[in-house]
């Protein structure tokens, strides 16, 4: 016997419907299935949102160059009213895209919430199946969150942070090609160790989830008198607790050495421009700006990374979603128990 997540259980009937979910197996089809319009639009706000971020910082470098050479001030005052006309437009644009964000994110959820409703059969309220399968039809309902969360950003997100990124180490380079080599070489390692990192992470996730489900599912088990020692539950908590536990090391000693790489990029840029200041060959301005730049980079790129963890961790609760509305649904062969 099966509970509606394809789980083996005693007692249980699988449900038989007559319609399919008609879900796509991978997220980014369904993205693209349900909400192609809303990601090109949400794609032309991101564009400009990262186009806008690099403004403030060439107007920076030029109000710092005009107070160091005793420019007259009205035109600092003008660079500061521009700076503020700036922010205010890239703020509003930002303010649009992340409500717009929301609005295609809650839409998804509205949209799996009624496919649920659409495809769970309540079998009679006494049986034992219908508490398991109530149980069951609100950890896919909870599912639903982070699904709903990530398809809003999932296009928009890596787009509006890659070009951030992209936009200010061009910015960078116009402003001095040789100090953004050496603030780039300090940077190179990260593209060594993030992926490695990351990957691990990401495989400690997937595992996570797989275990997290099947306890859940274990719970209405020993309420069967599957395993009425609990035994198994037990197994599965502990595995948990080490899944989470190498999870936080991963992602926290990442965290460390990429905040390392921006401290080692600021001291590189005090020494390489401010020797060059020094000499003669730059102006304190470009300085200026470029440090602001460096502190620009941290965010988006620790953005991504975080965005790419996400990817994976979405991407599995997907699956684990379709694959529990095509149970209900009665669309697919009953799978296997899954072993314990």
């Amino acid at each position: 016997m099966l509970d509606p997540l394809g789980i083996a259980l005693p007692g249980m009937s699988r449900p038989r419907l007559p319609v399919g979910a008609g879900l796509p197996a991978n997220i980014f089809r369904y993205v693209v299935a349900t909400s192609a319009v809303h990601q090109a639009l949400l794609s032309l706000l991101t564009i400009i949102v990262f186009v806008l971020d690099v403004v403030p910082l060439e107007l920076q470098r030029r109000a710092v160059n005009d107070l160091v050479e005793g420019r007259a001030f009205r035109r600092v005052v003008l660079i500061a009213l521009g700076y503020t006309g700036i922010v205010l437009v890239q703020g509003s644009t930002k303010l649009g895209l992340n409500v717009y964000r929301g609005w295609v994110g809650e839409r998804a959820k509205r949209d799996l919430r009624r496919r649920i409703r659409a495809v769970v059969a309540a079998p009679p309220a006494a049986s034992p199946a219908a508490e398991a399968q109530g149980i069951a039809s609100a950890m896919i309902v909870a599912e639903v969150e982070p699904i709903g969360g990530f398809l809003g950003e999932s296009i928009s997100e890596p787009l509006l942070q890659c070009g951030i990124l992209l936009s200010v180490l061009a910015y960078i380079v116009h402003i001095d090609p040789w100090m953004a080599l050496a603030a780039f070489a300090i940077f190179v390692p990260q593209f060594v160790f993030v992926p490695l990192l990351q990957a691990a992470v990401n495989r400690r996730t997937g595992a996570r989830i797989q275990v997290l489900r099947r306890l859940g599912i274990g719970v209405i088990a020993n309420g069967e008198q599957k395993d009425p020692s609990g035994r198994l539950d037990e197994q599965m908590i502990e595995r948990a607790f080490a899944l989470d536990m190498g999870i936080f090391r991963l992602k926290f000693t990442m965290n460390f050495l990429m905040n390392l790489g921006t401290h080692l990029q600021v001291i590189a840029a005090f020494l390489v421009g401010g020797w060059w200041v020094y000499t003669g060959r730059l102006e304190i301005g470009s300085v200026v700006a470029f440090l602001s730049g460096i502190g620009r980079l941290t965010d988006p790129w620790g953005d991504l990374v975080n965005y790419f963890r996400d990817v994976t961790a979405t991407q599995v609760k997907y699956r684990l979603f379709v694959n529990a509305i095509d149970r209900f649904s009665g669309s697919e062969p009953a799978p296997r128990a899954i072993p314990g």
